[in-house]
């Protein structure tokens, strides 16, 4: 065989065309194993978003428990249901957070007042209302505190911080006043 001729060419001609339909079922292989782990990663989130959904409908129940405790003569009823309700939520992932004496951070906690104490000198929580609870690295609810730490910076009489001008009508950001 010299590599010439009709054989040569129609050889030629097959190997093409399986190259050709090898490449084809590699990609449409690729895609589909792409597809699949979409669709892997898809369902996790919408199973996660639905726990986090269920769970977040749960928390006033354990709220109003947990008001029960503190205020009611604790039964071995009650006792019952709020260690079984907290350690189901705690095998799902629950945790919870805020106490006294932490650091305020503005991602996690909700502050619904602000005490002035000279002696600190950044905020912190002086106290807890409502507890706020994580699953995983989800935050499902804020803590609700009271912040104390430095005064906030004084206003003006116009409502805004001291030595800034009120921001101009096309929403530009305010401008320091210049003092002499």
């Amino acid at each position: 065989m010299t590599g010439s001729g009709p054989l040569y060419t129609e050889l030629a001609e097959l190997r093409r065309l399986v190259a050709e339909r090898t490449a084809d079922l590699q990609r449409v292989k690729a895609e589909y194993d792409n597809y699949r782990k979409r669709v892997r990663r898809d369902r996790l989130a919408v199973r996660e978003i639905a726990v986090a959904n269920v769970l977040r409908a749960l928390l006033p129940v354990l709220d109003a428990v947990d008001r029960a405790c503190a205020h009611e003569p604790l039964t071995p009823g009650l006792e019952d249901i709020a260690d079984s309700l907290k350690e189901q939520l705690g095998s799902l992932g629950v945790t919870s957070f805020g106490e006294v004496g932490d650091p305020f951070d503005p991602a996690c906690h909700d502050a619904v007042a602000h005490h002035a104490s000279p002696d600190r000198d950044r905020l912190v929580c002086s106290a807890v209302l409502r507890p706020g609870y994580r699953l995983g690295d989800h935050l499902l609810r804020p803590a609700h505190v009271e912040v104390a730490g430095p005064a906030p910076p004084a206003r003006s009489a116009h409502g805004g911080a001291r030595d800034v001008r009120p921001s101009t009508a096309g929403g530009a950001p305010p401008l320091p006043i210049a003092r002499n």
